[in-house]
């Protein structure tokens, strides 16, 4: 199977992914995947389960959309959007991307998520983010 095919299999997967499936997206990980984004770090597809398990528990609504994939031989990179709803029912997104790496058997072995915590998630919470947002101005370069 062509890494275009592997990684075309695991974009569908987190396009329809609900708690109910969840098992069908983990079927697509090795055994010892390797998973990392801002908030984890862990090997094993059950602790990768426990993260997915974890985000349906406490957020309302989660979904993936995937905007790019681009693959070279074993490896892969997404770009996507998460979209979910605060508690009092507000939207919510984190833009980010993914390197994914393909074993030999077609399955992934290892998942690197790349997102800015700070900006995508900090930044939009009430207090929090007016704090996020002043740091930001206060460091960033002015322009003439």
């Amino acid at each position: 199977m062509t890494s275009d095919a592997r990684t075309a299999r695991l974009v569908d997967a987190y396009a329809r992914l609900t708690r109910d499936n969840l098992p069908a997206l983990l079927a697509l990980y090795d055994e010892q995947a390797a998973f990392k984004d801002p908030f984890n770090d862990v090997c094993g597809r059950d602790r990768i389960a426990r993260i997915y398990v974890q985000m349906f528990d406490e957020l309302r609504e989660p979904r993936f959309v995937v905007h790019t994939a681009v693959c070279e031989g074993d490896d892969a990179v997404l770009t996507w959007t998460m979209h979910f709803l605060r508690e009092a029912g507000a939207p919510m997104t984190i833009r980010g991307a993914t390197h994914l790496r393909f074993s030999p058997a077609g399955l992934v072995s290892v998942h690197r998520d790349y997102w800015d915590a700070a900006e995508e998630l900090y930044a939009q919470l009430p207090v929090l983010g007016w704090l996020m947002r002043a740091l930001q101005r206060r460091l960033a370069t002015r322009q003439p």
